[in-house]
């Protein structure tokens, strides 16, 4: 749940970034995905690595 909420986030923090530096709809879409992936991955690390230590 958390790296979809993650992936959802970083998407729109993406589109927001490319938007505020002037770019056209291709950008906007490649920021918000690559940005999507990123929070993605990450989100979902920390998840596995805090269900490890037994945080969750």
């Amino acid at each position: 749940m958390a790296a979809i909420i993650g992936f959802i986030l970083g998407a729109l923090i993406g589109a927001v970034n490319a938007r505020r530096r002037g770019g056209n709809l291709s950008d906007i879409l490649q920021y918000g995905a690559v940005y999507g992936l990123i929070l993605g991955m990450l989100s979902l690390i920390g998840s596995v690595v805090a269900f490890n230590a037994g945080w969750l």
